[in-house]
């Protein structure tokens, strides 16, 4: 199931000035709550039962976060940054085919185990997201290590940067599926993939690749937009 709508943040979730001490204990303890819950039930999750969970009223949420969108974005900003980081790491490696390897690989090893990160990854924020602009960085990096190994020769040439959507969407409801019976069953998955994307298995394809408007309309879609 897709997550709900995700509206346009407010303003940046960060305080502007040092929070007292009760305030920073509710607002960490929102961030755990919500943590906790985005990883069980996605972005979808109760806003209601994150701050049951983290043992506030209601309005203290908000009072923190004033969107959904806010506190989204806080919570995954940390694995965003990860991943931007492997990003930069592969893109620098040697072997394009081991750094496009590494740059996946990341990817479904921090969407395992959390719905959240699943739902977040397979959407597109709405542009004056704070995280919009890491959104676009991962993006462009990922194209530059398709194109890098297609160059170096290991990378079927016919396979598009948008066709690694596929593996976040495929990867996403593997995930669903083998929590608590084979939690390492994508692993399979996604090495069958990159069998696939070798280019010395490559066979013409039946039909042409999502174009970058396409990828963009079907992630706003999931994310709720239409």
């Amino acid at each position: 199931m897709p997550p709900e709508p995700v509206p346009a943040a407010t303003t940046a979730s960060a305080p502007a000035r040092p929070l007292r001490r009760d305030a920073q204990r509710n607002r960490d303890s929102l961030l755990a709550a919500a943590r906790a819950m985005f990883a069980e039930h996605g972005m979808k999750a109760s806003l209601e039962q994150v701050a049951k969970r983290a043992g506030v009223a209601i309005g203290t949420l908000y009072k923190h976060f004033p969107a959904r969108l806010d506190l989204v974005q806080e919570v995954f900003a940390s694995k965003l940054a990860i991943w931007v980081a492997a990003a930069e790491q592969a893109l620098n490696m040697e072997d394009a085919w081991e750094g496009l390897c590494l740059f996946l690989e990341t990817m479904c090893e921090l969407q395992a185990r959390d719905r959240g990160f699943n739902d977040f990854v397979s959407i597109r924020l709405p542009e004056n997201a704070c995280l919009a602009g890491q959104q676009t960085r991962i993006h462009d990096l990922g194209v530059r290590i398709v194109e890098r190994a297609k160059e170096q020769g290991s990378l079927r040439p016919d396979l598009a940067p948008e066709d690694l959507a596929f593996i976040i969407w495929s990867h996403s409801r593997i995930i669903e599926a083998t929590d608590g019976i084979a939690p390492h069953a994508w692993r399979r998955h996604l090495h069958l993939m990159l069998d696939g994307f070798r280019a010395d298995r490559a066979h013409p394809l039946p039909e042409p690749p999502l174009t970058a408007q396409q990828l963009y309309r079907a992630m706003l879609r999931l994310g709720g937009a239409d």
